[in-house]
Formats: structure tokens, sequence, C-alpha cells
């Protein structure tokens, strides 16, 4: 199938199109709450099975991330602690300002609390 220049080449669009088009909804969800910074590397996934530009960057990702692992974890836990509460409350703070934002949904149910920490 791909000894054909022309089916390579539509193949080669394809699959760029399809991961880039990934990478850019994991980038739009890296903001929110989930699996945003997942999907852009699934994304270099299937953009570095054509394109060796991708399974470079694909190499730097996953070795800054295994660097950053590895630091982290040589830290007091103290510090592990706390890096991992600024970024709870970092995450918190990005949920709030979406549903500020957005409005709660329908399905939420009336509490309280939200009147307290200001989404009603």
């Amino acid at each position: 199938m791909l000894a054909n220049p022309h089916t390579a080449r539509l193949y080669r669009t394809i699959v760029g199109g399809l991961g880039t088009l990934v990478v850019l909804i994991g980038l739009a969800l890296v903001p929110l709450p989930g699996p945003g910074w997942l999907i852009v590397i699934i994304g270099l996934f299937i953009i570095s099975s054509e394109f060796h530009w991708a399974q470079r960057l694909l190499r730097f990702v996953r070795d800054n991330v295994e660097r950053w692992t590895h630091w982290i974890m040589a830290q007091p836990l103290w510090v592990r602690w706390t890096t991992g509460a600024v970024t709870a409350a970092f995450v918190a703070v990005i949920v709030w300002l979406t549903l500020k934002l957005t409005g709660l949904p329908d399905w939420v149910p009336d509490l309280r609390l939200f009147d307290v920490i200001g989404l009603h």
C-alpha cells in the first residue's frame, strides 16, 4: 500500500493531521483538570510514527519527565508534599474559574457550599 508514493504521501498527511488534531485537543485541555498532557503525548506518538522530528520531540519529553520524576523523588518529603499541594491548589483554582465562567451544570445538586465559594 505504501509503496505507491501518492498513497504514502496521503497516509503521512492523514497521520500528521490526525496527530496534530489530537495534540491541539490535548493542549486545549491542559489548563483543565484531566489528562491534557497525556493526550498531547498520545498525539505526539501518532505523529512520531511517520515523522522523525516528532520522534525527537517525544524523546525529549520522555527524558524530561523522567528527569523531573527522579528529581522530585529525591527531594525531602516536605518538598514533595508542598509541590503536590501547590499543584492541587492550582487545579482547584482552574476548576473554580472554569465553573465561574461557564456556570454549574444543571445536574449538579444545589448545595450551600457553592454559595460559600461564589459559584451561584
